[in-house]
């Protein structure tokens, strides 16, 4: 936490790279002065004092015309790039989709339900959902031959942009049709 007593330029320059930071996108100067409630110019001094502290370090402000944003330096590219490991998400099938939102929204759930509500085998698109971490087993059923009891991942939630399960959109009855 800044301390109340900072310098002001310190403190500017602290806030600025809190928010391009939070942002992750090109800012433009007028917009930051309204978000920082500073002056053009005291921007503009606070962006020069980020620049200068951020020399040799893992991050860079990178400005064009009037745009700021926070990147990664061009010399981290290489182990950003093995941590994030780009993934191109491949696309499910239309039995896959089912079989998600069968377990999005009746989780958790066994196989052998899973397959009562698509009638039919289900194993090989679970294995597929399960290698693409969008559903793990979450326990097993206290029955005979203890199957597992399937549920989504963050991963699931993370895709679709959602906070929590809470947040899938409410399911029409059988038989309607939307209009």
């Amino acid at each position: 936490m800044i301390e109340p007593e900072a310098d002001p330029a310190v403190t500017l320059a602290a806030a600025l790279e809190a928010i391009l930071f939070t942002l992750n996108r090109p800012v433009n100067f007028i917009e930051l002065g309204h978000i920082l409630g500073a002056p053009l110019d005291a921007v503009e001094d606070a962006a020069a004092r980020l620049d200068a502290q951020l020399v040799g370090r893992g991050l860079m402000l990178q400005r064009h015309q009037d745009q700021l944003q926070l990147v990664t330096h061009p010399a981290q590219a290489g182990v950003v790039r093995r941590v994030l490991r780009p993934e191109y998400p491949a696309r499910l099938t239309p039995a896959a989709y089912e079989t998600l939102a069968i377990v999005a929204y009746r989780q958790p759930l066994t196989r052998a339900r899973i397959e009562e509500i698509r009638g039919v085998n289900c194993e090989a698109v679970l294995e597929n959902l399960e290698e693409k971490g969008l559903i793990v087993e979450v326990g097993r059923l206290e029955t005979p031959g203890t199957p597992r009891l399937f549920g989504t991942t963050m991963k699931f939630l993370q895709i679709l942009g959602l906070a929590s399960l809470k947040e899938l959109p409410p399911l029409q009855p059988s038989g309607s049709t939307s209009s």
